[in-house]
C-alpha cells in the first residue's frame, strides 16, 4: 500500500457504499477515488466491492478490511490525541458505571474533583448489574472483588473489610454469639446480588455460610440499604461491607461481632478497556480517586 490516501479512499467509499459521496467527501473527482480503490485491489491481489450499474457493496474480503481499517484510524486518533494530552485541560462528557452502593464512596469525593476539573461532565450509572464496558461505552467502570476479564486494564483504588453485625436490640433480645457456629442458633439476614440470584457468602473463621447451612434464615434481600436498615430494626444478624456501616456502628444502632472471626476483605478497582489510551479526562479522574479513596 503506498500511503494512508487508498486506505482513506476504500474506507469513505466504503462506509457511503458509494463512489460518488466519497468522492465529495474527500473534495476530489469520483474517477480519482475509484482509480485509489482499483490500486488497492491490485496491490492486494482480491476484491473489495461488487460494482454494478446502480449499486456499491462490499465482498467478504472487503468488510475484513473495513474492520482492520477502523481499528489502523482509531490508533491514528488515539496517537494524534496522546501527542497533544499534555498541554490539553480535562474536559468533556465522562461515563462510569458504579456499583449502587458505591454511592456512599464515590459521592462525597465528587465535590472536590469537579472544582478541580470542572469542564468534565460527569455522566454516573449506579448500577450492580455487570456492565459491558467496551459496548456499552463506558469510560471507567469501578468495581469490587476479582477482575477476571482480561480485555480491561485495573488500578486498585482501595480495599475494605466485611464485618458481622446485629442491632444491640437484637443482641439483647437473642443473646450475642461467640463463635461462628452458634449463628445456627440465630436469625440470619443474607444479601442475595440481584444480577446473579446468587447468595452472598459469609467468609468466617472454619465456617463459610452459603444460604444452605443449617443456620436460621430469618430474610434474604437483594438490596444493600434494605439489608443496612433490616439489621438495624432488629431482624437478624447481616454481613456487610464496613464501609457501608461505619457510621451507624459509630451511632451505635449496630454493633460488630464475631471481630476475631471474621478476617475477609476486598478490593474496590478502577476499570478501562485495555487496547484504549487514557485521555485526559479519564487519567484525571482515575488519579483523583486514587488519591482521595478513604
Amino acid at each position: 500500500m503506498d500511503s494512508l490516501t487508498t486506505l482513506t479512499a476504500f474506507v469513505r467509499t466504503a462506509e457511503s457504499l458509494s463512489f460518488t459521496q466519497a468522492a465529495h467527501q474527500l473534495g476530489i473527482s469520483a474517477s480519482a477515488v475509484g482509480k485509489n480503490v482499483a490500486r488497492l485491489e491490485q496491490q492486494l491481489g482480491v476484491r473489495l466491492f461488487h460494482r454494478s450499474t446502480r449499486s456499491v457493496s462490499l465482498t467478504d474480503e472487503g468488510a475484513r478490511l473495513l474492520d482492520r481499517c477502523h481499528l489502523i484510524f482509531e490508533q491514528l486518533r488515539e496517537a494524534e490525541a496522546e501527542l497533544t494530552a499534555a498541554v490539553a485541560e480535562p474536559s468533556g462528557r465522562l461515563r462510569v458505571s458504579l456499583p449502587v452502593i458505591g454511592y456512599r464512596l464515590v459521592l462525597p469525593m465528587l465535590a472536590g474533583f469537579q472544582r478541580r476539573y470542572p469542564l468534565v461532565e460527569l455522566d454516573l450509572d449506579f448500577s450492580d448489574r455487570m456492565v459491558n464496558v467496551i459496548d456499552e461505552g463506558f469510560d471507567v467502570v469501578i468495581r469490587s472483588g476479582e477482575i477476571t476479564d482480561s480485555r480491561l486494564t485495573a488500578r486498585t483504588l482501595g480495599t475494605f473489610r466485611f464485618m458481622v453485625c446485629a442491632s444491640p436490640e437484637y443482641l439483647q433480645r437473642q443473646g450475642q454469639p461467640a463463635l461462628p457456629t452458634e449463628l445456627a442458633a440465630h436469625q440470619l439476614i443474607l444479601f442475595r446480588f440481584p444480577t446473579t440470584g446468587r447468595i452472598q457468602p459469609w467468609e468466617l473463621e472454619g465456617m463459610r455460610i452459603t444460604g444452605e447451612n443449617t443456620a436460621q434464615i430469618g430474610v434474604t434481600l437483594n438490596n444493600i440499604e434494605a439489608l443496612v436498615q433490616s439489621t438495624r430494626a432488629g431482624m437478624g444478624i447481616s454481613y456487610l461491607p464496613s464501609f457501608v456501616v461505619e457510621e451507624e456502628i459509630k451511632r451505635g444502632e449496630l454493633q460488630e461481632i464475631l471481630v476475631d472471626h471474621c478476617q475477609h476483605s476486598s478490593q474496590f478497582a478502577a476499570l478501562w478497556p485495555t487496547n484504549r489510551w487514557l485521555t485526559p479526562r479519564v487519567r484525571c479522574f482515575i488519579d483523583y480517586l486514587a488519591a482521595n479513596w478513604r
